[in-house]
């Protein structure tokens, strides 16, 4: 059956104090109680409508919350400061020492520095492979391991996982799928998929506007109940809260956020084909050649593009760094890191947002030195856009072709 996750979200009404059509901003870390009875009642459970400190939740946070478990069809939401902290909380509650956890190969830096360096101080390893190699990540599996995690699409190389495959091979050894869905929310439903938990950055797409860092986790009623649990919750106890006025502000954008991610994948499907048809070494799940189109296409929801990341290959770093200062000059876009801006934003990940991963590991994934990584903007004209970028291209001596991927 289709799953509109815009109507969902778009039929969620909140009303505030006073009949307003936002909710009200609840300003306060505390909140009182009738009777030290009531108190001390929440305190063992929770109790639906009623809040004890902002460090748990508060009222502008669970609407927020509620939003995003309708948009990924969950049963629990949990919004936190960053999408880092939902990562790392989620990891926490399901793994302690001894546990393992298998991951892709291609992931963003930040991900991979929390489980390569971090984790294993508290006795938690992790294995790196190819997800799109099920034989290898069954190989990888052993009764140590908790969690199997993934990016729907990878950052920065775009493969997608297989998310039904990967979720029976999690639970044919006992262990959980988790999911970060930063770069195709509502594209990808992974919770309907057999994804077992959901996380978001919500600073990218889903907010929008590049100016504040959240995330989430999107699960069900058992396991946000286990993060927030009083005495043993890792979101409990290192306290990732997001302030409320930026919760009030990520939801107004959330409710048009498949307006742009339309316009997103429409722009993106334009530059992608126009230097493929140039002869550019360009890597987007929309376009035929992509190895994993065929796949998306049976697991995206229909109606929302194929979303607003692409790669281009300039050939070395010195070509993509002459790129990237003649297309900000021209008014391409931003050279800057995170995605999901109105505007186009491009860097060469192995240099930024991948430089935690090691020169070698990043090579054997694919990830070259000229690579390019593009976040496409809402551009009204795209075409006049794509006559920058060439012009572009032709000034930093970038020709086609690239470095052939792996």
């Amino acid at each position: 059956m289709t799953f509109d996750p815009a109507s969902r979200v778009q039929d969620y009404l909140v009303f505030g104090e006073f009949g307003d059509v936002n909710p009200s901003i609840t300003d306060s870390s505390t909140y009182t109680f009738l009777s030290p009875e009531r108190m001390a009642e929440l305190f063992e459970h929770e109790i639906e409508g009623c809040f004890l400190y902002s460090r748990h939740f508060n009222p502008t946070n669970k609407y927020l919350a509620n939003a995003l478990e309708r948009m990924e069809d969950g049963e629990s939401a949990q919004v936190m400061a960053s999408g880092m902290g939902a990562i790392s909380t989620t990891l926490m509650t399901l793994c302690g020492a001894g546990n393992e956890i298998i991951c892709g190969r291609s992931i963003y830096g930040g991900t991979y520095a929390l489980l390569k360096n971090l984790l294993p101080r508290f006795g938690v390893t992790t294995r790196f492979v190819d997800l799109c190699n099920h034989d290898a990540v069954r190989a990888a599996m052993t009764p140590c391991t908790r969690v199997l995690y993934c990016e729907s699409l990878s950052n920065p190389l775009l493969e997608v996982s297989d998310l039904p495959a990967l979720a029976a091979i999690a639970h044919e050894h006992g262990a959980r799928l988790v999911v970060d869905n930063t770069f195709t929310p509502m594209i990808l439903s992974p919770l309907r998929h057999g994804a077992d938990i959901v996380v978001h950055s919500l600073t990218k797409f889903v907010n929008g506007t590049s100016d504040c860092v959240a995330g989430c986790v999107v699960s069900s009623h058992e396991f946000i109940a286990q993060l927030n649990d009083i005495n043993s919750g890792p979101s409990m106890l290192l306290g990732p809260v997001l302030d409320s006025t930026r919760a009030a502000s990520i939801l107004k954008n959330l409710h048009s956020l498949h307006i742009r991610l339309r316009q997103h994948g429409t722009n993106a499907l334009y530059v992608a084909n126009r230097l493929a048809a140039l002869g550019y070494t360009v890597h987007y799940p929309g376009l035929g050649n992509h190895p994993q189109h065929a796949l998306l296409g049976r697991l995206m929801n229909p109606g929302y593009g194929w979303g607003g990341m692409l790669t281009l290959d300039a050939g070395d770093h010195a070509a993509a760094n002459r790129l990237m200062t003649l297309m900000q000059r021209d008014k391409v876009g931003y050279l800057a890191v995170s995605l999901g801006y109105f505007k186009t934003l491009f860097t060469t990940p192995g240099h930024s947002t991948s430089s935690e991963i090691p020169l070698e590991e990043r090579e054997a994934a694919g990830l070259h030195e000229g690579l390019i990584r593009f976040s496409i903007g809402l551009d009204e004209d795209i075409a006049e856009t794509m006559v920058r970028i060439e012009r572009c291209l032709t000034e930093a001596r970038v020709k086609p072709g690239g470095s052939p991927r792996i």
